[in-house]
């Protein structure tokens, strides 16, 4: 099954580095061309993943780390295939 590439976040160094650098949600938001909402919903964990083109956007607008953002490493682009049989 394919499932897109996406990044893992970290809610809480979202906000803190968001709120380091004196940025609003709506600022932020702007920035990464997502909603303000969605940016709520990353800071408070109600979402955790991104792709990786808005996810550059972040990593760029806060000048943060992979290793400051992210939670996880992404996913595989699909499930791998299955192992081949020998005779």
């Amino acid at each position: 099954m394919h499932q897109p590439l996406t990044f893992e976040v970290n809610g809480d160094a979202i906000r803190e580095e968001r709120m380091q650098a004196g940025m609003s949600r709506a600022d932020l938001a702007e920035l990464v061309k997502v909603s303000e909402r969605y940016i709520g919903h990353l800071e408070n964990g109600t979402r955790r993943r991104l792709r990786p083109k808005p996810y550059k956007r972040l990593r760029e607008a806060l000048r943060a780390t992979d290793e400051r953002l992210r939670l996880a490493p992404p996913r595989p682009t699909e499930d791998p295939p299955p192992p081949r049989e020998t005779d």
